[in-house]
């Protein structure tokens, strides 16, 4: 994941980072061994350089994070829950279209 825009969001800093956070927040929860995953990284990365200054988008490693997973019950990966104002607000769930997830992200700015 090698985007300067995308943050890495953790167990430790998701309350402050996330859900204290001013703006919405796009939180992809994601492995490492999870092909899906891998393939729906590059998307996460322009939303990441396209949305900037408007929504915040990082990664949650389930395996490395499982408390925040297990916290908004993330049965599968990749899932992407969108956060505004400390609540999910929108969620996709499997690999997503591009046009697909700017709709979501369009809805809530």
């Amino acid at each position: 994941m090698s985007s300067e825009k995308v943050q890495t969001f953790t167990d430790e800093n998701f309350d402050s980072t996330v859900v204290g956070a001013e703006g919405p927040v796009l939180v992809d929860f994601w492995a490492e061994w999870c092909g899906p995953c891998r393939q729906l990284a590059p998307t996460v990365e322009a939303l990441a350089s396209d949305y900037d200054g408007k929504v915040t988008v990082g990664k949650l490693n389930v395996d490395e994070h499982p408390n925040v997973a297990q916290r908004f019950s993330i049965r599968g990966i990749p899932t992407l829950l969108l956060f505004k104002g400390g609540e999910v607000v929108d969620q996709v769930v499997g690999v997503a279209d591009d046009s697909k997830l700017k709709s979501m992200l369009d809805q809530h700015i």
